[in-house]
């Protein structure tokens, strides 16, 4: 009997030993989280007590515009970028989250996660919307997003977790206030502005200087072309025109703050958060970036949100996807 006891307490002590080495080398495993757009990508790295250990950048990672392979290079860039900053090796990735603007199309979605898991066979893979990604990042309760990038959109989340989204479909269908949809507008009235004048602008000048272009034309072609290398480069431009008080600059940027704004209050209205007190945060390449638009958005969005409490997100985008994969 004694015999016996020794045995089974011998097992029982060996199978706590190899449970804690199991979980200690879990432990010792990273999660990479991805905000990818249609600009840049951002890669974190982060340990299991939610520690970023890396902090790291590649090009543009929507599918949607550019295509699935060449949004994987881009991913598989920044990974190593992030475990070369760290020493760590694939093999060390415990799982992967990836909020990717252009996977709302439930076929590019599933794409981007096989190539992932491709890159990561070892890791745990989870690949949600750049938005979901966002409204993940605004943290827990009724929260809007908005986010003013490359793109545009807005998702919400009510107090019952019911989720809607308005928007981020796309150049073609939607779009309204992003980079795209800016630049799109300011060639469109810079052009104007030179038939009936006669002579470029301010406006017009300084954007066919960006683009070393020697005529509209030239310009024209090159957007026709190759449209996301053209329109979204030109919100810097517009935005310190507008913040020198341009006037056709200033009226592109109203009108793209009043675009936001009708998804904000889209999503609002759907969700029945208009007349309750809620976060609504703002992300995105153009937030930032102009005193004069970011005046005319926040005006916009008050009149969309009366009760809401305008900021920033709490975390990254890209921390949000890698806490959304962590096992």
């Amino acid at each position: 009997m004694f015999y016996g006891n020794e045995l089974l307490r011998t097992e029982a002590l060996a199978r706590k030993s190899k449970c804690q080495q199991i979980a200690y080398s879990f432990l010792m495993r990273c999660i990479l989280g991805f905000d990818g757009g249609g600009t840049k990508t951002e890669c974190v790295l982060m340990d299991f007590t939610d520690h970023v250990l890396a902090r790291t950048y590649a090009g543009p990672s929507n599918a949607f515009r550019i295509g699935v392979e060449p949004a994987i290079r881009a991913l598989e860039e920044a990974a190593n970028l992030a475990l070369l900053e760290t020493s760590l090796k694939r093999s060390d990735i415990a799982a992967v989250g990836a909020g990717l603007a252009g996977t709302g199309d439930p076929a590019i979605k599933e794409r981007m996660r096989t190539s992932l898991k491709n890159l990561f066979p070892e890791s745990q893979v989870v690949v949600l919307t750049d938005l979901e990604a966002a409204l993940a990042a605004a943290g827990e309760g009724p929260a809007i997003v908005v986010v003013a990038g490359t793109g545009s959109g807005a998702i919400g989340r009510d107090v019952q977790n019911q989720t809607y989204r308005a928007g981020g479909y796309g150049p073609l269908s939607s779009d309204e206030g992003s980079a795209f949809d800016i630049g799109r507008r300011a060639i469109a009235a810079a052009m104007r502005q030179r038939e009936q004048n006669g002579v470029d602008s301010v406006l017009g000048t300084q954007i066919l200087e960006l683009f070393q272009a020697d005529s509209w034309a030239t310009l024209q072609q090159h957007a026709q072309t190759a449209p996301d290398e053209v329109f979204p480069r030109i919100f810097p431009t517009i935005a310190a025109v507008a913040d020198a008080g341009d006037a056709v600059a200033c009226e592109i940027l109203m009108q793209a703050a009043s675009n936001l704004s009708s998804l904000v209050a889209e999503v609002a209205n759907r969700l029945e958060l208009r007349e309750q007190q809620f976060s609504l945060a703002k992300t995105g390449g153009l937030i930032g970036r102009s005193a004069f638009f970011d005046t005319q958005l926040d005006s916009a969005l008050r009149q969309a949100a009366p009760q809401a409490q305008i900021g920033g997100l709490r975390i990254s985008p890209a921390e949000a996807a890698a806490l959304a994969a962590k096992p």
